[in-house]
């Protein structure tokens, strides 16, 4: 592999994205390192914070607790996620993610295949309230 296709990407300094619910960093994917596959970021969830529930109709989504604890919503079925644990979300499956413990959990989450388009990758089926300006 050339050193033009490897890419190193910090964390610090990407920014959130917050309409869904908590705080959203996509740290490898098409828009920061040309990915064709896949991307992965973190999620940040304070207590009783929630990611709004979707459903991806082209990807698996893999997500990994490294923080904290969470309940990921399946289709309505509540599975409790604790730090060190991973949970496999398949295709088609509704999901929200909700930081049920007392202290702020940090997910690290991968989805792939990609869409053909970004906008084809992501159904909401709910609307968070949007934060606060701080």
């Amino acid at each position: 592999m050339s050193e033009s296709t490897n890419r190193l990407v910090t964390l610090d300094g990407l920014p959130a994205d917050t309409r869904r619910g908590g705080e959203l960093r996509v740290l490898l994917g098409p828009k920061t390192v040309g990915s064709t596959s896949g991307f992965m970021g973190v999620a940040t969830l304070q207590p009783g914070e929630r990611i709004a529930e979707h459903y991806h109709p082209y990807s698996e989504e893999f997500l990994y607790v490294t923080r904290g604890e969470i309940t990921v919503d399946l289709d309505d079925e509540p599975v409790p996620v604790a730090a060190g644990q991973g949970l496999f979300v398949a295709i088609d499956v509704r999901h929200r993610l909700r930081n049920t413990g007392g202290e702020p959990a940090e997910v690290v989450f991968h989805l792939g295949p990609l869409a053909p388009r970004p906008e084809l990758g992501h159904v909401d089926t709910e609307v968070v309230p949007q934060r606060s300006p701080a």
